[in-house]
C-alpha cells in the first residue's frame, strides 16, 4: 500500500508545473539584454536555495547534492530541478566535446539523457552558450540563422579540471533516467523484462541492487537518534563498504 500511494504521489508531482518557472525564465530575457548582470542574477538566484546538483546554499564539494539529494524513495529529486549556472555550463561543454551542435540539440540531449527529468529551457541554454562564447570556451560556426558552437581549447582545458565533477552530473541524469523507467515499470502492474543475468532490461538493475539500496536507507533512517557511539559505528561500516564500491569493480 505504501509503495502505490509513493507511486501516485511521484506521478501527480512529476506532471506538476515546477513552481517559478515563469520568472525563471523572465530573468534569462533580461539576460539576453544585459548578458554580465544577467548571469550574475542566475547564480545569485541558483545559490540562494541551494540547486539540484550542489545541494543546499549551492555548494560544491565531494559529493555535495549527489550523496543526500537524491534518496532511493524518490522523493528529493521530485522537489526541484534547478541547476545553477556553473553546473549547466559544465554540462554544455561536456556535450560539445562528442558533438558540435546547435542549441536545442543540446537542449533535446540533456533531456534524453536524463529520459526528460531535465530538460533546461532556451531561456537557460542559449544565454549560457554566449557566456562560454564571451569565456572563450566555446567558438560558434554560423550556419544560416543557426549556430552551431564548438568546443575551444580553453573549454578543454576547464573540462579536464572538472572531469570528475561532470562525471557525476552525468551519472546523476542517467541515474535519474533509469530510476523513472523503473517506477513506470512498477506502476504499470507488468511484469518486468530481464535479461540473461537477471537485471531488468529497461534499467540494467538487478531487483536486489535496488532492494539492498532502500534496504540501506531504512536502516540509517531507523537510527536517526543514534548516539555519537553508534554513529562512529555506522560511519566507519560505511566508509569500509564505500571504499569496498570504488574498488575495481568485477565487471
Amino acid at each position: 500500500m505504501r509503495d502505490a500511494q509513493f507511486l501516485t504521489a511521484f506521478v501527480r508531482r512529476a506532471r506538476q508545473k515546477q513552481p517559478g518557472r515563469h520568472g525563471h525564465s523572465h530573468s534569462h530575457a533580461q539576460h539576453h539584454r544585459h548578458h554580465g548582470e544577467g548571469h550574475a542574477h542566475h547564480q545569485r538566484h541558483a545559490a540562494a536555495g541551494g540547486d539540484w546538483f550542489s545541494g543546499p546554499g549551492g555548494e560544491h564539494g565531494e559529493g555535495g547534492g549527489f550523496g543526500g539529494g537524491f534518496g532511493d524513495d524518490g522523493r528529493a529529486w521530485t522537489r526541484s530541478r534547478k541547476v545553477s549556472a556553473d553546473d549547466l555550463q559544465l554540462m554544455l561543454l561536456g556535450l560539445l566535446e562528442k558533438n558540435p551542435s546547435h542549441g536545442y540539440e543540446l537542449i533535446k540531449a540533456l533531456g534524453a539523457l536524463s529520459n526528460g527529468f531535465y530538460t533546461p529551457s532556451p531561456g537557460m541554454v542559449y544565454p549560457a552558450l554566449t557566456y562560454l562564447e564571451e569565456l572563450g570556451y566555446a567558438t560558434v560556426e554560423q550556419e544560416g540563422a543557426k549556430k552551431r558552437y564548438h568546443l575551444a581549447e580553453p573549454g578543454r582545458v576547464h573540462l579536464e579540471g572538472n572531469r570528475e565533477r561532470l562525471a557525476l552530473m552525468f551519472n546523476k541524469l542517467k541515474h535519474v533516467a533509469r530510476k523513472m523507467d523503473w517506477m513506470r515499470q512498477a506502476w504499470s502492474g507488468q511484469p518486468r523484462s530481464v535479461g540473461p543475468e537477471g537485471e531488468d532490461t529497461a534499467t540494467g538493475w538487478l531487483p536486489e541492487f535496488v532492494a539492498a539500496r532502500q534496504e540501506l536507507k531504512r536502516a540509517l533512517l531507523d537510527r536517526t537518534d543514534a548516539s555519537p557511539a553508534e554513529q562512529r559505528r555506522i560511519a566507519a561500516i560505511l566508509a569500509r563498504a564505500t571504499a569496498e564500491i570504488t574498488a575495481k569493480s568485477c565487471s
